[in-house]
């Protein structure tokens, strides 16, 4: 046998004994891997604890409501059961807004982008009055938060009462120009936006069934979600900004009347809290102890709740975070809230 042979048959062991290995490491690590997997499966890794950052929270601002006390609950959900949520969810910073020297002139600005060129009224300290001189439209705005209130004088033109109203989406589209118009259409103002026909009767403008029966048409412009829950409001319905338009072709006829109680989130500063479990929630809804945000059409206080899961409170009013809660779903529109944060992280 020649050196050469002697070579070449080292040489093919090599390669050969090399493959067996590369082959058993990888079926090793593929082994070793599914073991952990297991052994995560059987014993999971302990969530991170929660950095409550922000120490005990103020206590979510409900409105006052009167609801029966002897409400009747029944648990009928897709599963049959409650939920199982996570160990933590974040609460978000968010800023105040306070006034300045500028706060005066930046409304004055603002109060014109949206069409109101008229005579301006101070009636507080901080809110203002701005009319339209050619039409019956009146801007009451705080130059502390920005929030404000738009009304139209029907009774004295009402020429928007005889258009017909717009299609839900041209009344969307022309809602957004307009907020667009004053640079109020925050980024995460992108939630849902829904519209309603709504009729004048009376003095009141109420909702109606049909388009055929409306005189406008309200668009509500709800929250995105944070980190996948969705935003919820006081009323379920009604978003803290929202506007009514008609189908006038004019603009400064467009918005008949809208309010804008807006307050930013600050993404980039958060904190986990740990949240109670779905059965302490389900304890305190079934003890009267839940904020009813729509009793709906349940005059019999039977109540069959379909769904239970997690959203953020937008509560409308200044206040120094953006919390989560529990909701609870219900047949015939009925929807309550429960504060998700752990009692023991609420101050007095």
């Amino acid at each position: 046998m020649t050196k050469l042979t002697q070579v070449s048959i080292i040489t093919r062991k090599i390669i050969r004994y090399s493959i067996y290995g590369i082959i058993g490491i990888i079926i090793m690590r593929g082994a070793i891997l599914g073991l952990i997997r297991i052994y995560r499966y059987f014993f999971p890794e302990p969530p991170p604890p929660p950095t409550v950052t922000f120490g005990k929270l103020p206590k979510l601002p409900f409105p006052q409501k009167d609801v029966p006390s002897n409400l009747q609950f029944r648990l009928e959900t897709a599963t049959g059961s409650l939920p199982q949520f996570p160990y933590t969810v974040k609460v978000f910073y968010m800023p105040k807004v306070s006034p300045t020297l500028l706060s005066l002139d930046y409304t004055q600005k603002k109060a014109v982008n949206l069409g109101f060129d008229g005579e301006q009224n101070q009636i507080t300290e901080t809110v203002y009055s701005f009319k339209n001189s050619k039409y019956p439209s009146e801007l009451k705005i705080s130059i502390a938060t920005g929030v404000f209130s738009i009304s139209y004088n029907l009774a004295e033109d009402p020429s928007p009462l005889n258009k017909r109203p717009p299609a839900p989406e041209i009344a969307a589209t022309k809602a957004r120009s307009f907020l667009s118009r004053g640079g109020l259409l925050a980024k995460d103002l992108s939630g849902p936006t829904t519209t309603e026909p709504v009729k004048l009767e009376g003095s009141k403008i109420i909702g109606t069934i049909s388009l055929s029966e409306a005189n406008f048409v309200k668009v509500n412009f709800f929250r995105k979600d944070y980190d996948q829950y969705p935003a919820v409001t006081p009323d379920p319905k009604e978003a803290n900004v929202w506007l009514i338009v008609s189908g006038e072709s004019q603009r400064e006829k467009e918005i008949i009347a809208g309010e804008y109680y807006y307050f930013p989130v600050d993404e980039t500063k958060h904190a986990t809290y740990p949240i109670k479990t779905a059965q302490d929630a389900w304890n305190e809804l079934t003890s009267q102890k839940a904020y009813i945000a729509s009793l709906g059409e349940n005059k019999d206080q039977q109540i069959t709740i379909r769904k239970v899961y997690l959203a953020y409170y937008d509560a409308g009013v200044q206040t120094d975070f953006y919390q989560p809660v529990i909701v609870f779903e219900g047949d015939r529109d009925f929807k309550a809230y429960v504060p998700a944060v752990t009692a023991q992280y609420y101050g007095e």
